[in-house]
């Protein structure tokens, strides 16, 4: 990408587009453009039209969803799975039409099955059962990668998608209900430490194991694979190979632990002197989702931040976001 390309970052505001902007700036880029929500409903066909239509950006980082954890996945299915669809359709179709030269489309690893073989690769996809909690937001981001591939095969675009795992740090969400493990651990330690609970209580057994990535490090390899050279990012696309694997990457740190391992760490970082409980009656989740991220690390990039050091920066990031909690 030329550091003048018109670059667009959908969803620019939330824990994956924040640090792509933080990322991009840092490498020199100049001309990026975004919209807030307000500016511009995703969801809206005629409106995302009007917007490729008038801007005709030349790169688009596809970072706008609806997330959540398990509770905000099993309390809202139709939104998860209606918004999500809505937005990929309209961002990748106009993309298509106003001539974006290259697309990258951030999903999760929640597309893999369930009780997949450990760790994931990219093979994997659609081979067994979704885990029930996030199955609608699971199936919106198998239909986004899908789409990608259609497009490349159809029309000859370059759309690649990229699925990071658990990613955390600045600009994370951190309602205690509607958040992913590690937001709502930060913020759960820290106001039991400011109201000297005796105790934090955690969902579930505390025996799954997680990966973690920190979401600056999630950006960087982002833009790394955008500025792939033709004869490295194309053979990716899968529009000429038979071997059935979709033009899809996995983006993650290869370590992982259990969350009674996590909540541990956090509890160290934000200095809580009391107990961890584990409520069992509260769903696990899937057992375990550690990626395979080798075929992103034969072409050259690794994941470089430790894992102490980005839960302190989180913790940092949140404190200056919620100092009436501090």
């Amino acid at each position: 990408m030329n550091k003048n390309a018109k670059i667009y970052v959908a969803g620019h505001r939330g824990l994956v587009g924040s640090a792509l902007m933080r990322q991009l700036n840092l490498q020199g880029y100049s001309n990026i453009v975004t919209r807030t929500h307000a500016e511009l409903d995703l969801t809206h066909q005629q409106s995302v039209a009007d917007f490729f239509a008038t801007e005709k950006p030349e790169y688009v980082f596809l970072a706008a969803a609806k997330v959540g954890g398990i509770h905000a996945n099993n309390t809202y299915p139709a939104e998860f799975i209606q918004e999500n669809l809505a937005i990929q359709a309209n961002v990748i179709h106009q993309s298509y039409l106003a001539g974006v030269k290259r697309l990258l489309f951030l999903g999760s690893s929640c597309i893999y099955p369930r009780d997949c073989q450990q760790p994931i690769k990219e093979e994997y996809l659609l081979t067994g059962p979704l885990e029930r909690t996030n199955r609608p937001y699971a199936l919106a981001k198998i239909a986004g990668i899908e789409m990608c591939w259609s497009y490349n095969r159809q029309y000859g675009t370059q759309y690649l998608a990229v699925m990071p795992t658990n990613l955390y740090g600045a600009g994370d969400n951190y309602h205690l209900e509607n958040s992913h493990v590690i937001p709502a651990l930060i913020r759960k330690f820290h106001e039991a430490k400011v109201n000297n609970q005796a105790t934090v209580t955690v969902w579930g057994t505390g025996t799954p194991k997680r990966e973690f990535l920190y979401s600056d490090d999630m950006a960087e390899a982002c833009i790394f694979v955008l500025n792939l050279a033709d004869g490295v990012f194309k053979p990716l696309l899968a529009k000429d190979r038979n071997d059935g694997l979709p033009p899809l990457l996995n983006l993650g740190s290869n370590n992982d632990l259990t969350i009674q391992e996590l909540a541990s760490l956090v509890k160290d970082v934000v200095g809580f002197g009391g107990e961890i409980v584990f409520d069992t009656t509260k769903p696990d989740g899937t057992m375990r989702k550690l990626m395979d991220s080798s075929r992103l690390n034969q072409l050259g990039w690794h994941a470089h931040t430790n894992f102490a050091n980005g839960l302190r920066s989180a913790y940092q990031d949140f404190k200056s976001y919620y100092e009436d909690f501090s």
